[in-house]
């Protein structure tokens, strides 16, 4: 097609294209400023008992009798946030005014005798960091916010928003989120072959339990028994060598009818120096979805029952997925909910067995409750409890970087980066490099002094994914590294590597150590071209494992396509090896082969992936009866696994990320990428939760195809509609070029305002 023809099909295609605007809906004078975060924290004003929410204030804490639990605000220039109001199409913020007080009655004076910004002609309404001379020790304190908007011209004040400060404080440190329960009752009774009543509350969750039970003398006694697995006799059960729970307890009665309270055992594993411990105020759980009473003659009904699941807060209507494909839902449902089931200590683990922190699973972890919730103070916990408490893995050293980042994008908020810039420095590994300027770890280059850089105590060691070799957890069983050999000079590891020099010469530009971004930059770009040097066949047209083998694995080319590595001529070759390989990774791996497929904007395969039924499969997690997601894709491939490990829970963020194609731009979602690709896919319908509000979505792709898409107050977009095939009047024409991403063809449509709009092709 020569130039004038390809300006006439644009003109063409833009002609075709119909934007309408939603309803318009000005602001008043009660629009006021909502979704008040402090630290990134929303309940900062609650005070707990045991973990559940009182009457109580901060102000009248000293009135209780019993231990109470509040979030305690640790640094003396915390963070406010706050969602602008209206839904106007085109609202944006032109100023803010926040005032801190020290008592309810200043606030509701408008008196900021603490601080008080005053009119602040700006379009920020995330990460905006307390003024005046920093917050005192053991203190409560009362802060709003009004919004000075395009769209009103009365701005009204934000209600209160209180918090306490803790005993100590430092200039910055981030604060933790409250562990709180949830009263369940089962939701059927069945009856087991061994005789017993059997009570099932239909998901698992890390949980304690209360029973109401009745006895005429006083003298006998009843077992309880709690678990995860039902098995096919349909017996509470558990499996040899798996980590899948059961606990049977024997209860002595009392004369009469009374509530008891099992307690739970400490398992040796799982509470050890390295677990994270469970809080005092909320006690020791174990994971179950089942109840069986054995030796019980009196009536049972599910009143009678009770489980106190604990978690953090957590807005299960924040978030929302719907589509045309019944397993891609189901698969939704069980990755949103393991989300909040798995956060039950605080911070990110890897499950039951150990209930340590590991980078990868707070990677996946992270990412995940970024879009099932409005909630970012766990995720940064987390990450920064792994920077004092480094695991073993290369790789996973290598993505604290990436963590740190990820942060920074969802929140606006920068301080972590400024506060940890060093230790992310070093993190990027660069003082492994060898000769040729890639990393290597057995070379003899971990030095005592590398070690303490990193704060790891030993030496770490590639792992590419895990179990990374056949036969670990015995003989003839596979591993999940698709045959990856291991060598001096490590692919996989080198791309991580790759990656964390690009985004450490971004974070120092955020972070104002402008004399080292063009360092990393330097950096970057000298190991990409080594990189493709040293592992590209081009014979084969692959990636290899390393520089003395040319084994390729799907590892190795999945994250080289991830991280950028890879020259768009030699993308087709590798999306055919990439598909040919299935899903031969673990349940970690695949979100770097989900990300690498939709790079490629290969959406019908990640999509036959999303929503597989094999062995090897989300949806086999939900066939052998988890509610939350495995450790690995099937007791087979993983003896020893969790059936509650949050690091199999992919897809909460491949969905919304890649799916259905939101993710920032900008930090703090001042700009966002609407991307979808939903493949074969005909109806899809989402909610997805950011620190700004709430982007809705709605897709029905037929003859015309028509994107709804609302985004919150403040915020901007860039929309991509695929082209191609454009249907007119039952005949398909080829769209053209419009736009070229990921070698699919789009209309681009930039600078898409906040509000309500319709897209139709």
């Amino acid at each position: 097609m020569n130039m004038q023809g390809t300006i006439r099909l644009i003109r063409f295609l833009l002609w075709l294209i119909v934007i309408l605007p939603g309803k318009s809906i000005p602001l008043t004078a009660q629009d006021i400023p909502h979704g008040l975060l402090t630290d990134l924290i929303a309940h900062t004003d609650k005070v707990y008992i045991n973990g559940y929410p009182s009457t109580l204030t901060l102000e009248n804490v000293t009135e209780a009798i019993e231990p109470v639990q509040y979030i305690e605000i640790q640094s003396s220039y915390p963070s406010f946030s706050w969602m602008v109001p209206g839904e106007g199409n085109g609202t944006y913020q032109t100023a803010y005014h926040i005032i801190v007080s020290d008592s309810r009655e200043k606030a509701l004076k408008k008196e900021g005798n603490v601080w008080d910004s005053g009119r602040v002609e700006s379009n920020q309404s995330v990460s905006i960091i307390c003024g005046g001379q920093g917050l005192k020790p053991q203190t409560n304190y009362f802060w709003r916010v009004r919004v000075f908007t395009n769209a009103a011209s009365e701005p009204g004040w934000s209600d209160i928003k209180a918090f306490r400060t803790a005993s100590r404080l430092s200039d910055y440190a981030s604060a933790c989120e409250m562990q709180v329960k949830t009263p369940e009752y089962p939701q059927e009774i069945l009856f087991t072959k061994d005789g017993a009543r059997l009570f099932d509350f239909g998901k698992d969750a890390f949980s304690q339990l209360r029973i109401s039970l009745t006895s005429k003398t006083g003298r006998d006694s009843v077992q309880v028994r709690l678990g995860e697995f039902l098995s096919e006799d349909s017996v509470l059960t558990t499996l040899p060598g798996s980590s899948i729970r059961m606990q049977e307890y024997t209860v002595p009665l009392m004369k009469g009818r009374h509530t008891y309270q099992v307690k739970i055992r400490k398992d040796k594993r799982n509470t050890g120096d390295a677990a994270i411990q469970m809080k005092g105020h909320i006690g020791e759980v174990l994971p179950f979805r089942y109840v069986a009473v054995y030796n019980y003659s009196h009536p049972l009904t599910c009143m009678d029952v009770t489980r106190e699941s604990v978690h953090v807060p957590f807005d299960e209507t924040s978030a929302f997925f719907h589509c045309n494909n019944d397993t891609l839902n189901q698969i939704w449902d069980l990755c949103k909910y393991t989300m909040k089931a798995t956060s039950f200590t605080g911070i990110y683990i890897d499950g039951d067995r150990e209930r340590i922190p590991y980078e990868a699973d707070v990677f996946i972890n992270q990412l995940g409750h970024y879009c099932t919730d409005r909630s970012y103070a766990m995720a940064r916990h987390s990450w920064e409890y792994l920077l004092d408490h480094p695991t073993w893995p290369t790789e996973w050293i290598l993505q604290g970087v990436i963590l740190a980042w990820n942060d920074y994008m969802y929140t606006g908020d920068a301080r972590s980066l400024k506060a940890n810039y060093t230790i992310l420095k070093h993190r990027t590994l660069s003082a492994l490099k060898g000769s040729n300027g890639l990393i290597t770890t057995t070379t003899g280059l971990q030095t005592p002094e590398f070690s303490k850089s990193i704060r790891f105590n030993g030496q770490i060691r590639d792992i590419v994914d895990w179990p990374n070799r056949p036969g670990i957890f015995g003989k003839g069983m596979p591993g999940e590294a698709d045959g990856f050999v291991f060598t001096d000079y490590n692919a996989v590891t080198n791309a991580w590597h790759y990656e964390t020099l690009k985004i450490m010469a971004k974070i120092a530009a955020v972070t104002g150590h402008e004399e080292e971004v063009k360092y990393f930059e330097e950096e970057a770009l000298k190991v990409r071209k080594t990189y493709n040097k040293l592992f590209f066949n081009k014979k084969s047209g692959l990636y290899c494992d390393g520089d003395t083998t040319r084994h390729a694995s799907l590892h190795t080319n999945m994250f080289a396509v991830d991280f950028g590595l890879v020259p768009s001529k030699y993308i087709s070759g590798i999306n055919d090896f990439i598909v040919s390989r299935g899903m031969a990774c673990s349940v970690y791996g695949s979100q770097f082969l989900m990300d690498a497929l939709y790079d490629m904007g290969n959406e019908q395969h990640a999509l036959s992936l999303l929503t597989d039924t094999s062995d090897r499969s989300w949806y086999n997690m939900i066939r052998v009866g988890s509610t939350i997601t495995l450790e690995a894709w099937d007791n087979k491939y993983k003896p020893n696994q969790d059936w509650n490990h949050a690091w199999g829970a992919v897809p909460a963020n491949i969905i919304m990320r890649r799916l259905v194609g939101v993710e920032p731009l900008s930090p703090g979602f001042e700009t966002v990428r609407i991307h979808p690709q939903i493949g074969h896919l005909t109806n899809v319908e989402a909610r997805i939760p950011t620190i700004r509000g709430t982007i809705k979505l709605k897709i029905d792709k037929g003859e015309i195809y028509k994107l709804s898409l609302t985004l919150p107050a403040n915020m901007k977009g860039e929309v991509y509609i695929p082209l191609k095939e454009i249907h007119i009047k039952g005949k398909d024409r080829q769209a053209g070029k419009i736009v070229s991403k990921n070698g699919c063809k789009y209309l681009y449509i930039p600078n898409v305002s906040a509000g309500t709009w319709h897209f139709e092709i």
